[in-house]
Protein backbone atom coordinates (compact mmCIF):
# COMPACT_ATOMS: atom_id res chain seq x y z
CA UNK A 1 0.00 0.00 0.00
CA UNK A 2 2.35 2.66 0.67
CA UNK A 3 4.28 1.47 -2.44
CA UNK A 4 1.53 2.56 -4.96
CA UNK A 5 0.77 5.83 -2.56
CA UNK A 6 4.67 6.80 -2.78
CA UNK A 7 4.49 6.59 -6.41
CA UNK A 8 1.32 7.72 -7.12
CA UNK A 9 2.59 11.04 -5.05
CA UNK A 10 5.72 10.91 -7.20
CA UNK A 11 3.88 10.85 -10.90
CA UNK A 12 1.78 13.44 -9.65
CA UNK A 13 4.87 15.57 -8.83
CA UNK A 14 6.53 14.98 -12.04
CA UNK A 15 3.37 15.10 -14.40
CA UNK A 16 2.21 18.59 -12.54
CA UNK A 17 -0.94 16.73 -11.82
CA UNK A 18 -3.82 17.49 -8.62
CA UNK A 19 -5.63 14.85 -7.57
CA UNK A 20 -9.34 15.66 -7.17
CA UNK A 21 -12.18 13.53 -5.06
CA UNK A 22 -15.49 13.85 -4.10
CA UNK A 23 -16.66 12.84 -0.67
CA UNK A 24 -18.25 9.98 -1.67
CA UNK A 25 -14.92 8.21 -2.78
CA UNK A 26 -13.24 5.24 -0.48
CA UNK A 27 -11.16 6.46 2.19
CA UNK A 28 -8.04 5.83 0.57
CA UNK A 29 -8.16 7.82 -2.39
CA UNK A 30 -9.86 10.77 0.05
CA UNK A 31 -6.63 10.51 2.38
CA UNK A 32 -3.83 11.03 -0.80
CA UNK A 33 -6.71 13.48 -3.18
CA UNK A 34 -5.12 17.26 -3.13
CA UNK A 35 -8.45 18.34 -2.34
CA UNK A 36 -11.67 16.86 -1.43
CA UNK A 37 -15.55 18.88 -1.92
CA UNK A 38 -18.96 18.21 -3.43
CA UNK A 39 -19.88 19.13 -6.93
CA UNK A 40 -19.53 22.61 -6.90
CA UNK A 41 -16.00 23.02 -4.66
CA UNK A 42 -14.90 20.33 -7.30
CA UNK A 43 -16.33 22.47 -9.99
CA UNK A 44 -14.41 25.35 -9.05
CA UNK A 45 -10.89 23.71 -8.27
CA UNK A 46 -10.63 22.34 -11.26
CA UNK A 47 -10.94 25.70 -13.17
CA UNK A 48 -8.80 27.40 -10.49
CA UNK A 49 -5.74 24.90 -10.20
CA UNK A 50 -2.72 25.76 -11.97
CA UNK A 51 -1.71 21.90 -12.75
CA UNK A 52 -1.66 20.85 -16.42
CA UNK A 53 -3.22 17.22 -15.26
CA UNK A 54 -6.53 17.51 -13.53
CA UNK A 55 -7.11 13.52 -12.14
CA UNK A 56 -10.61 13.41 -11.10
CA UNK A 57 -11.51 10.66 -8.81
CA UNK A 58 -15.85 10.53 -8.66
CA UNK A 59 -18.08 9.70 -11.72
CA UNK A 60 -17.62 10.38 -15.43
CA UNK A 61 -19.84 13.62 -15.62
CA UNK A 62 -17.71 15.19 -12.75
CA UNK A 63 -14.88 15.27 -14.84
CA UNK A 64 -16.35 15.84 -17.81
CA UNK A 65 -17.24 19.38 -15.97
CA UNK A 66 -13.35 19.47 -15.44
CA UNK A 67 -13.10 19.34 -19.07
CA UNK A 68 -16.14 21.55 -20.03
CA UNK A 69 -14.28 24.60 -17.52
CA UNK A 70 -10.86 23.53 -18.36
CA UNK A 71 -10.84 22.61 -21.92
CA UNK A 72 -7.00 22.96 -22.42
CA UNK A 73 -5.73 20.78 -19.51
CA UNK A 74 -5.61 16.84 -19.71
CA UNK A 75 -8.65 15.49 -16.86
CA UNK A 76 -8.19 12.03 -16.48
CA UNK A 77 -10.87 9.91 -15.17
CA UNK A 78 -9.24 6.42 -13.32
CA UNK A 79 -12.44 4.30 -13.93
CA UNK A 80 -14.23 4.69 -17.29
CA UNK A 81 -17.35 3.15 -16.30
CA UNK A 82 -17.73 5.50 -13.05
CA UNK A 83 -20.91 6.66 -14.11
CA UNK A 84 -24.03 7.87 -12.56
CA UNK A 85 -27.16 6.32 -12.95
CA UNK A 86 -29.23 10.09 -12.79
CA UNK A 87 -26.48 11.44 -15.54
CA UNK A 88 -27.52 9.10 -17.26
CA UNK A 89 -31.43 9.28 -17.07
CA UNK A 90 -31.38 12.48 -19.23
CA UNK A 91 -30.68 12.91 -22.73
CA UNK A 92 -29.78 15.91 -24.47
CA UNK A 93 -32.98 15.20 -27.04
CA UNK A 94 -35.26 15.44 -23.74
CA UNK A 95 -34.52 18.61 -22.85
CA UNK A 96 -34.82 20.24 -26.44
CA UNK A 97 -38.39 18.20 -26.51
CA UNK A 98 -39.18 19.86 -22.73
CA UNK A 99 -38.10 23.22 -24.51
CA UNK A 100 -40.46 22.94 -27.76
CA UNK A 101 -43.59 21.91 -24.57
CA UNK A 102 -42.35 24.65 -22.98
CA UNK A 103 -41.08 27.68 -25.10
CA UNK A 104 -40.83 30.67 -22.27
CA UNK A 105 -39.45 28.38 -19.74
CA UNK A 106 -35.56 28.59 -18.75
CA UNK A 107 -32.99 25.06 -18.66
CA UNK A 108 -31.82 24.85 -15.02
CA UNK A 109 -29.87 21.46 -15.31
CA UNK A 110 -28.36 19.80 -12.06
CA UNK A 111 -24.27 19.27 -12.70
CA UNK A 112 -25.20 15.39 -12.02
CA UNK A 113 -25.97 15.62 -16.35
CA UNK A 114 -23.82 14.46 -19.38
CA UNK A 115 -22.18 16.97 -21.15
CA UNK A 116 -24.54 17.23 -23.80
CA UNK A 117 -27.51 17.64 -21.57
CA UNK A 118 -25.53 20.67 -20.40
CA UNK A 119 -24.50 22.05 -23.62
CA UNK A 120 -28.54 22.16 -23.83
CA UNK A 121 -29.34 24.37 -20.50
CA UNK A 122 -29.32 27.67 -19.70
CA UNK A 123 -27.85 27.49 -16.56
CA UNK A 124 -26.29 24.54 -14.12
CA UNK A 125 -26.74 24.27 -10.17
CA UNK A 126 -25.58 21.96 -7.62
CA UNK A 127 -27.56 20.65 -4.53
CA UNK A 128 -25.69 23.92 -2.72
CA UNK A 129 -26.45 26.48 -5.33
CA UNK A 130 -29.72 25.51 -6.94
CA UNK A 131 -32.03 28.09 -4.76
CA UNK A 132 -30.13 30.82 -5.55
CA UNK A 133 -29.59 29.79 -9.16
CA UNK A 134 -32.74 29.41 -10.01
CA UNK A 135 -33.69 32.69 -8.19
CA UNK A 136 -31.15 34.42 -10.44
CA UNK A 137 -33.16 33.20 -13.55
CA UNK A 138 -34.98 36.10 -15.04
CA UNK A 139 -37.79 33.69 -16.55
CA UNK A 140 -41.08 32.77 -14.84
CA UNK A 141 -40.94 28.93 -15.69
CA UNK A 142 -38.06 26.47 -14.95
CA UNK A 143 -37.49 23.24 -16.60
CA UNK A 144 -35.33 21.65 -13.92
CA UNK A 145 -33.70 18.43 -14.87
CA UNK A 146 -32.74 15.92 -14.47
CA UNK A 147 -33.71 15.40 -10.60
CA UNK A 148 -37.39 15.75 -9.59
CA UNK A 149 -36.60 15.13 -5.86
CA UNK A 150 -34.13 18.67 -6.05
CA UNK A 151 -36.62 20.47 -8.53
CA UNK A 152 -39.66 19.98 -5.91
CA UNK A 153 -36.83 20.87 -3.20
CA UNK A 154 -36.19 24.19 -5.04
CA UNK A 155 -39.67 25.05 -6.39
CA UNK A 156 -40.72 25.11 -2.38
CA UNK A 157 -38.50 28.41 -2.31
CA UNK A 158 -39.57 29.46 -4.98
CA UNK A 159 -43.22 29.78 -5.15
CA UNK A 160 -43.73 32.05 -7.79
CA UNK A 161 -42.07 30.01 -10.61
CA UNK A 162 -43.83 27.46 -12.64
CA UNK A 163 -41.40 24.27 -12.58
CA UNK A 164 -41.44 21.19 -15.28
CA UNK A 165 -39.50 18.23 -13.77
CA UNK A 166 -37.80 15.88 -15.02
CA UNK A 167 -38.84 12.41 -13.92
CA UNK A 168 -35.00 11.89 -12.80
CA UNK A 169 -33.63 10.61 -9.33
CA UNK A 170 -30.75 9.07 -7.69
CA UNK A 171 -31.20 5.87 -6.69
CA UNK A 172 -29.14 6.22 -3.56
CA UNK A 173 -30.88 9.16 -2.14
CA UNK A 174 -34.32 8.35 -3.72
CA UNK A 175 -34.73 5.00 -1.65
CA UNK A 176 -34.55 6.39 1.35
CA UNK A 177 -38.33 6.54 3.04
CA UNK A 178 -39.91 8.15 6.10
CA UNK A 179 -40.12 4.61 7.27
CA UNK A 180 -36.42 5.19 7.94
CA UNK A 181 -37.07 8.87 9.65
CA UNK A 182 -39.76 6.73 12.21
CA UNK A 183 -37.31 4.44 12.51
CA UNK A 184 -34.24 6.37 13.40
CA UNK A 185 -36.31 8.69 15.41
CA UNK A 186 -37.79 5.62 17.93
CA UNK A 187 -33.91 4.14 17.76
CA UNK A 188 -32.36 7.77 18.28
CA UNK A 189 -34.82 10.30 20.37
CA UNK A 190 -34.01 14.17 20.23
CA UNK A 191 -30.98 13.25 17.92
CA UNK A 192 -31.55 15.61 14.29
CA UNK A 193 -32.02 14.08 11.22
CA UNK A 194 -29.74 15.95 8.22
CA UNK A 195 -30.87 14.90 4.97
CA UNK A 196 -29.53 15.24 1.09
CA UNK A 197 -31.83 17.81 -0.86
CA UNK A 198 -32.14 14.45 -3.57
CA UNK A 199 -34.21 12.62 -1.12
CA UNK A 200 -37.97 12.32 -1.63
CA UNK A 201 -39.88 15.49 -0.20
CA UNK A 202 -41.81 13.13 2.25
CA UNK A 203 -38.52 12.31 3.79
CA UNK A 204 -36.94 15.98 3.41
CA UNK A 205 -40.21 17.71 5.12
CA UNK A 206 -39.45 15.51 8.37
CA UNK A 207 -35.43 16.05 8.24
CA UNK A 208 -34.24 18.41 10.82
CA UNK A 209 -31.91 19.96 8.21
CA UNK A 210 -31.48 19.71 4.48
CA UNK A 211 -27.82 20.78 2.37
CA UNK A 212 -25.36 19.32 -0.35
CA UNK A 213 -22.97 17.27 1.09
CA UNK A 214 -20.60 20.09 2.16
CA UNK A 215 -23.51 21.85 4.07
CA UNK A 216 -24.13 18.58 6.13
CA UNK A 217 -20.64 18.15 6.93
CA UNK A 218 -20.63 21.83 7.78
CA UNK A 219 -23.94 22.17 9.61
CA UNK A 220 -22.62 18.90 11.99
CA UNK A 221 -19.39 19.93 12.87
CA UNK A 222 -20.45 23.61 13.56
CA UNK A 223 -23.27 22.57 16.18
CA UNK A 224 -22.57 22.03 19.58
CA UNK A 225 -25.04 18.77 19.39
CA UNK A 226 -22.72 15.41 19.48
CA UNK A 227 -24.86 12.97 17.77
CA UNK A 228 -26.81 13.28 14.28
CA UNK A 229 -28.44 10.87 11.90
CA UNK A 230 -27.43 11.34 8.30
CA UNK A 231 -29.07 10.77 4.96
CA UNK A 232 -27.14 10.91 2.40
CA UNK A 233 -24.21 8.61 1.03
CA UNK A 234 -22.21 6.80 3.53
CA UNK A 235 -19.00 8.12 2.35
CA UNK A 236 -19.97 11.71 3.62
CA UNK A 237 -19.11 9.77 7.20
CA UNK A 238 -15.05 9.90 6.41
CA UNK A 239 -15.01 13.61 6.66
CA UNK A 240 -17.48 14.23 9.69
CA UNK A 241 -15.82 11.52 11.50
CA UNK A 242 -12.55 13.60 11.08
CA UNK A 243 -13.85 16.38 11.56
CA UNK A 244 -15.61 16.00 14.59
CA UNK A 245 -13.80 12.36 16.27
CA UNK A 246 -15.97 13.33 19.48
CA UNK A 247 -19.27 12.90 17.69
CA UNK A 248 -21.55 10.10 16.90
CA UNK A 249 -23.08 9.49 13.59
CA UNK A 250 -25.50 7.00 12.69
CA UNK A 251 -26.61 6.70 9.04
CA UNK A 252 -30.54 7.12 8.42
CA UNK A 253 -31.40 4.01 5.78
CA UNK A 254 -29.00 1.31 5.46
CA UNK A 255 -27.12 0.56 2.50
CA UNK A 256 -26.43 4.22 1.26
CA UNK A 257 -23.86 3.24 -0.87
CA UNK A 258 -23.15 4.60 -4.67
CA UNK A 259 -21.28 1.47 -6.40
CA UNK A 260 -20.01 4.07 -9.37
CA UNK A 261 -18.47 6.66 -6.44
CA UNK A 262 -16.61 3.36 -4.96
CA UNK A 263 -15.20 1.98 -8.37
CA UNK A 264 -11.62 3.82 -8.12
CA UNK A 265 -9.36 2.23 -6.17
CA UNK A 266 -5.41 3.45 -5.63
CA UNK A 267 -4.57 1.01 -7.98
CA UNK A 268 -6.55 2.65 -10.78
CA UNK A 269 -4.96 6.07 -9.15
CA UNK A 270 -1.86 4.89 -10.07
CA UNK A 271 -2.88 3.27 -13.31
CA UNK A 272 -4.06 6.44 -14.69
CA UNK A 273 -1.06 8.52 -13.67
CA UNK A 274 1.07 5.76 -15.19
CA UNK A 275 -0.47 5.45 -18.72
CA UNK A 276 -2.39 8.95 -18.52
CA UNK A 277 -5.76 6.57 -18.66
CA UNK A 278 -8.57 7.44 -19.39
CA UNK A 279 -8.58 10.54 -21.05
CA UNK A 280 -12.38 12.51 -21.33
CA UNK A 281 -12.47 13.73 -24.45
CA UNK A 282 -15.18 15.98 -25.41
CA UNK A 283 -16.60 17.73 -28.75
CA UNK A 284 -15.43 21.05 -29.09
CA UNK A 285 -18.95 22.25 -29.86
CA UNK A 286 -20.48 20.59 -27.26
CA UNK A 287 -17.41 21.93 -25.03
CA UNK A 288 -18.31 25.54 -26.05
CA UNK A 289 -22.27 25.74 -25.40
CA UNK A 290 -22.06 23.51 -22.52
CA UNK A 291 -19.13 25.88 -21.09
CA UNK A 292 -21.81 28.79 -20.68
CA UNK A 293 -24.25 27.05 -18.75
CA UNK A 294 -21.60 25.90 -16.20
CA UNK A 295 -19.83 29.55 -16.06
CA UNK A 296 -23.53 31.34 -15.45
CA UNK A 297 -23.52 29.51 -12.23
CA UNK A 298 -20.08 30.14 -11.23
CA UNK A 299 -20.50 33.41 -11.57
CA UNK A 300 -23.04 33.20 -8.84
Amino acid sequence: MSDIINRINKLKKEQNAIILAHYYQIEEIQQIADFIGDSLELSKKAKQSDAEIIVFCGVYFMAESAKILSPAKKVLIPVKEAGCAMANMVQAEDVKNLRAAHPNAAVVTYVNSTAEVKAECDICCTSANAVKVVKSVKANEIIFVPDKNLGSYVASFVPEKKFYFFDGYCPIHDRITTDNITRAKMAYPNVEILVHPECPPNVIKQADFVGSTSQIINYASDSNKQEFIIGTEEGVLIKLKEKNPSKVFHMLAGNSICPDMKKITLADLLFSLETMSYEVILNEIIINKAVNSLERMLTL
